[in-house]
């Protein structure tokens, strides 16, 4: 069977379309929230929510189950959407042998991942969006493949009404061999060994880490080339406490080639999801939430290390762009933005040289500007024009006789005309709901962008968002609430949700030195051992254990373009084990790093686990605890945080607060700033120069 299919699997391309649809037929998504299922309430399909009431209509009727799982910036879910789900006869047979249920892969990623992994057992090959499932009545999946066209669609279909009322015992036998697969899926055991986190296993993961990194271009070598901002996090941590100058040669690089690339938006600011091609130059033109907020906190921290202006400069423009176009009035950030308007993929962002000599009327202008960013006659992508960069300042300004001053201003004149005509266009389609966990990253990203910066409005948007959170998705008893959109929350968070959140409250208190939100994160921590942590291999599972049961209950373990849950929260384990005394926090931290240990070390490509690799190097070089303490704390700690320093947390305040750490070490008329290891402290000294020499 799964050669049967497999030429049929097509990768999926993370782009995006403006909902559609013909408002004669109206299914069961019509009173959702989700963007993307209401793009899909007036298909002919009837389409039904991913709940219990549709799958109880299942096993009543006993049919087969199609699950179609995508997301509202997916462009290929679009092109199958209009291909099939649009259409009337395919509709019919679809409606009249299956149960046909549309998720949302980013409001519900439990019920993604359960036929996601089918997918990957069943074809052999990595999967994407759209996914299409197809189940027995009990929701256990029995194939899964990606994007069909209409006529493989139709064939597909027909194979498995076919084999249903012929053969159904095949159909059963197909159940069993996934679930099993599933259900082993991911798994951890309880390591019992004796394991030494050792500096001599942290440089070999650093040596394998960089032999997957291009060097030259940034990135991973070959096309197409994603930002996984992780990645690069870890090998300037790794920079930080070796000196190893490959690893912040492999960080610069790759933010340089990104920042003058394609892929960057280089009249709005932020970054497109990924870039198609190995230079960065073509983008796949989506805007996510996830991907920008962590390259904000990932350029500004790589700014605390190199200074480098272009790095400002981007961070600058993305949270612009985000505070333009995915903030609400109430502090809370939007889910994405779509690449095609008008039908076309990235229509909102390319130019023709016919635009824009029409735009800047003026030859020299025009000649600058297309020797900055590489614009030609016949284009550079499609016809079209991508604005990158391949050329220095110096390298223009003296190409067009100009001094680099007149090139800046030249430029930046001809920025404002052309970002006038853009906002002219149609714009690409907004996902507006709002996620707990993603809205978490950029306020994590807010936060960085404070430390590196100093501004006191990127503060000020990181505190609103952390009080839209408190007073939205937090409830009274510390569960958290996963979506946000009209006013309206209905979905149980997930261990991502929880994870992110506690860290960036961690973060949080980090600048502020407000206790509550180091209390808030502990809450969360706490709630989250309560209700998602497996006792039996000392890991925590995706789903907590007051929502209804899936097949199969799944633990998240290796880390992507977002790390993963149980990664970060073993980070946040073992970071308010410090910050409280919490030994029993720190015994679960340590332990998952056991658990995960056999994994990274010797893995050929640890990339794939950068945050549970951070967390090993903070195994091996145990984090100071510097207090604070005093009237003036606050330009201490102001000038404390431009430095990247990732062996210290933070921690004090005009007062000694609760903490134990903090106890005794306010002096009448004086600021101290106390360098701690494991509960023991180094003389205080009163200036910060001097503090930071202490962290050996």
């Amino acid at each position: 069977m799964r050669n049967f299919f497999i030429f049929f699997i097509i990768l999926s391309i993370f782009a995006c379309k403006t909902p559609t649809g013909n408002a004669q037929y109206s299914n069961h998504l019509a009173n959702e929230s989700s963007p993307y299922l209401l793009q899909h309430a007036n298909n002919p399909v009837d389409w039904h929510p991913w709940n219990e009431e549709t799958l109880a209509k299942a096993k009543a009727e006993n049919k087969l189950i199609l699950v179609s799982a995508g997301y509202a910036a997916c462009h290929w879910c679009h092109v199958m959407e209009h291909e099939s789900f649009e259409d009337t006869a395919v509709a019919k047979i679809m409606n009249e042998h299956f149960i046909n249920i549309k998720v949302d892969k980013e409001e519900r990623p439990d019920v993604d991942d359960i036929y996601m992994t089918a997918c990957h057992l069943a074809t052999g090959r990595t999967c994407g969006w759209p996914l299409n499932a197809f189940a027995l009545p009990d929701g256990r999946p029995v194939w899964a493949g990606t994007y069909f066209p209409k006529k493989e669609w139709i064939g597909v279909l027909e194979y498995f009404i076919k084999t249903a009322k012929e053969e159904p015992e095949k159909l059963a036998a197909y159940a069993a061999d996934l679930l099993n697969g599933i259900q082993e899926n991911g798994q951890i055991e309880f390591d019992e060994s004796e394991q030494i986190f050792t500096a001599e296993n942290l440089s070999g993961i650093t040596t394998n880490f960089l032999k997957n990194v291009d060097l030259k271009k940034g990135g991973r070598a070959g096309a197409p080339k994603f930002p996984m901002p992780n990645n690069y996090q870890f090998l300037l941590q790794q920079y930080f406490e070796s000196g190893n100058e490959t690893a912040l040669k492999a960080v610069t690089v790759t933010l340089d080639k990104m920042a003058n690339g394609g892929i960057y938006d280089h009249l709005g600011g932020g970054f497109a999801r990924y870039a198609t091609d190995d230079k960065w130059k073509i983008p796949h033109f989506e805007k996510m939430l996830y991907d920008n907020s962590q390259l904000v906190s990932l350029y500004s921290e790589a700014y605390q290390v190199t200074k480098n202006p272009l790095y400002k400069k981007v961070v600058a423009e993305t949270t612009a762009f985000i505070e333009r176009e995915l903030m609400d009035k109430n502090g809370s950030f939007y889910s994405s933005l779509d690449a095609d308007s008008e039908g076309e993929e990235g229509k909102f962002y390319v130019w023709t040289e016919e635009e824009l000599s029409e735009i800047f009327q003026d030859d020299d202008q025009l000649k600058i500007f297309s020797n900055y960013y590489e614009i030609y006659k016949k284009g550079n992508w499609e016809h079209s024009n991508i604005l990158h960069r391949k050329k220095s300042k110096e390298e223009v300004a003296k190409i067009s006789g100009i001094t680099v001053e007149t090139l800046d201003k030249t430029i930046d004149d001809a920025k404002v005309k052309l970002m006038k005509a853009r906002d002219k266009r149609i714009r690409p389609g907004l996902d507006d709901k709002v996620l707990t966990s993603w809205n978490a990253l950029m306020l994590k990203g807010y936060v960085d962008a404070y430390k590196a910066f100093g501004e006191e409005a990127y503060l000020k948007t990181a505190i609103n968002n952390a009080n839209f959170i408190v007073a939205e998705m937090l409830q009274k008893d510390n569960r958290l609430n996963r979506n946000y959109k009209d006013g309206k929350s209905v979905i149980n968070a997930f261990l991502d949700d929880y994870a992110l959140t506690a860290e960036a409250f961690i973060a949080l208190y980090q600048v502020t030195f407000e206790e509550k939100w180091l209390l808030k994160a502990k809450d969360l921590v706490d709630y989250a051992t309560t209700h998602f942590f497996d006792k039996k291999s000392g890991m925590y599972n995706y789903t907590s254990d007051l929502d209804p049961a899936l097949i199969a209950r799944k633990m998240e373990t290796s880390d992507n373009v977002i790390p993963a849950s149980n990664s970060v929260i073993a980070k946040d384990l073992y970071l308010l084990g410090l910050y409280f005394y919490d030994q029993d926090f720190l015994a679960k931290s340590k332990q998952m790093m056991h658990n995960m240990s056999q994994t990274i070390v010797g893995n050929e490509q640890p990339n794939f686990y950068s945050n549970w690799c951070s967390l090993y190097s903070l195994m091996v070089n145990p984090p100071y605890e510097v207090a604070i303490v005093g009237e003036n704390y606050a330009a201490l700690q102001k000038e404390w945080q431009k430095e990247y320093l990732p062996n210290a947390i933070l921690l004090g305040g005009a007062t000694e607060g609760s903490l134990e750490l903090l106890q005794s070490k306010l002096q009448t008329g004086a600021t101290m700033i106390y360098v701690c290891q494991n509960k023991v402290c180094k003389f205080p000294v009163e200036e910060v120069k001097k503090a930071i020499s202490m962290l050996e």
